[in-house]
């Protein structure tokens, strides 16, 4: 099981040299992904439901000062040699298909085929109107045919598409990604996503706490899996062939003891207990779950990584 951290993406742990020493440092240490979130602007005006808190307020620390996405990724893979890139997650509908598929083909290429495209249809309607995308409530069917046609350019020899909001032909697209298939983890927890991990995910990508869709307790992650693999059978596809991921925004002390269906809420208590978390995860199959470490300077977040390291993985 693959064990991954989220890298700032503003901020004084965003600068050049703060970035460069947690993912170099990181690598160090045997973490084996890094994660980039994506947002482009921050309205100052926001409306929309933030689906991952109580109050459904998009939480003032994430409103700041932001890289593009992209951008950093590429930054990050110049920096490193084995760590793995992953989109977490890649707003889809907020750049158009073609030069997505070319900035994401170099990236995989530039650094040797270490990119995972964790992917999402969104959620900000107010960062959709501001880039002037296709209409917010089109998100949905916006994403999957974006990913269909980044698909068609990354494996078609001529690549073509004809869709409601892509077409192309008579071009070629090259270099091809390193790998093949370029995988794609589809974020999200609710039923629209996992009928859209169903039809064209590689891997499966939740964060537990989100309280309309909870998978905070072993017993709920279950559940969903269950449902996923019900779907993929429907789908005619094979469900091991669809990666089990799984993101951890806190740990530790801070947590509840219990989750909202009464068992026990994961990620919570002693070391011990998480990596007992951890050790149930790896045994349902989970291949990759990544952790925020907390600090407000380089050194504070170093240090929280190398507790984890040592006081937790070291008993998975």
């Amino acid at each position: 099981m693959q064990i991954g951290f989220s890298a700032p993406a503003g901020g004084p742990l965003a600068t050049p040299t703060a970035m460069t020493r947690l993912a170099v440092e990181g690598e160090a240490m045997g973490f084996d992904y890094a994660t980039f979130s994506d947002h482009i602007v921050i309205p100052t005006d926001i409306h929309a439901k933030y689906p991952y808190t109580d109050t459904g307020e998009f939480p003032a620390g994430s409103r700041g000062e932001r890289h593009e996405q992209l951008t950093q990724v590429a930054f990050i893979a110049a920096k490193t040699r084995k760590l793995r890139l992953v989109t977490s997650v890649m707003v889809v509908p907020h750049r158009p298909a073609m030069l997505t598929a070319k900035i994401l083909s170099t990236i995989d290429v530039l650094s040797e085929g270490r990119l995972t495209l964790g992917i999402g249809a969104g959620w900000l309607q107010e960062e959709f109107e501001a880039l002037q995308t296709e209409d917010f409530a089109a998100r949905g069917k916006v994403t999957d045919e974006y990913i269909a046609a980044c698909r068609a350019l990354w494996t078609q020899e001529v690549p073509s598409f004809a869709g409601e909001y892509v077409q192309f032909g008579n071009v070629t697209f090259a270099p091809k990604p390193v790998q093949s298939p370029l995988p794609v983890w589809v974020g999200g927890e609710s039923g629209p996503a996992l009928r859209r991990t169903a039809r064209l995910g590689d891997g499966w990508y939740p964060i537990g706490t989100n309280p309309s869709f909870p998978l905070d307790s072993l017993e709920r992650y279950q559940a969903g899996v269950a449902k996923l693999h019900g779907l993929l059978k429907s789908a005619g596809r094979d469900p091991a062939g669809v990666a089990l991921a799984y993101r951890v925004q806190k740990y530790g002390a801070e947590v509840p003891a219990q989750a909202g269906d009464g068992n026990r809420r994961m990620f919570g208590g002693s070391p011990d207990d998480i990596a007992g978390d951890l050790r149930a995860m790896k045994s349902l199959g989970v291949a990759a779950i990544d952790f925020s470490f907390a600090g407000t300077t380089v050194e504070d977040v170093l240090a929280a990584m190398q507790s984890f390291r040592d006081s937790i993985l070291a008993k998975v």
